[in-house]
């Protein structure tokens, strides 16, 4: 919500008086004072004028997950476990997936309950890669590394992938970068080739890696680093 807007919600408070607050900088916007009426502020500002508390501001919260095969990446699910039931965190339940993984597929989630940061994190612009380790059941074509580069037809969706990176590391060992998020898109894009894929594990979002310390299960928060990384 833009501040002049903002002030302007506040009890015995109009536009106009609104404005006049703010070029008398009376207004203070997370501990600085704030003149622009065009600024935005959102539920995690700490809004002031003169010494009277107007918002306290809700932390936010990022957190990076490593999850397990055989969790759900949702918030509730009536047979499995979800995400959040690996969290010891009082306000787990105001947490939302940014990106999500399927039950069999392991490795880096994010979680946060700022709706702009994660929609910027999971933007289907091409500009953010994702890093899988893949595993499958039969050694991997090469000529799979031409064809992923070149972007595959999805018939059903009438289009045709991002160009990808596939780096062959072993017969039927590889890692994978992709530009996008399709449905099961690593797993149909093996499966173009007949190949089945056994084990699927994601490494990092943007510049975003899994730590190595944190166990299946485990998680932390994210540096300052890499929140503004999007």
């Amino acid at each position: 919500m833009r501040l002049d807007r903002f002030l302007a919600n506040l009890p015995h408070c109009n536009r106009q008086e609104a404005r006049q607050l703010l070029a008398s900088g009376r207004v203070q916007v997370d501990g600085q004072t704030q003149r622009d009426g065009l600024s935005e502020v959102s539920q995690f500002s700490r809004v002031q004028l003169d010494d009277e508390l107007l918002q306290a501001g809700k932390a936010a919260r990022y957190l990076m997950l490593h999850k397990p095969v055989g969790v759900v990446s949702a918030t509730e699910h009536p047979e499995h476990r979800t995400v959040l039931d690996l969290l010891d965190e009082p306000d787990k339940h105001q947490l939302h997936l940014a990106g999500r993984l399927d039950l069999n597929t392991s490795g880096l989630l994010l979680l946060t309950n700022d709706g702009q940061w994660s929609r910027r994190a999971t933007a289907p612009t091409g500009q953010q890669p994702k890093v899988y380790l893949v595993h499958t059941q039969d050694e991997i074509d090469p000529a799979c590394v031409e064809v992923f580069a070149r972007g595959l037809y999805f018939q059903y969706e009438n289009l045709t992938t991002r160009p990808a990176i596939l780096e062959l590391l072993a017969p039927r060992h590889a890692r994978l970068t992709l530009f996008e998020g399709r449905y099961h898109q690593v797993k149909r894009m093996f499966g173009h080739f007949q190949n089945k894929v056994i084990g699927l594990h994601r490494v990092s979002m943007g510049t975003i890696q899994l730590d190595e310390r944190l166990c299946p299960g485990q998680y932390r928060e994210l540096s300052a680093l890499e929140i503004a990384s999007f």
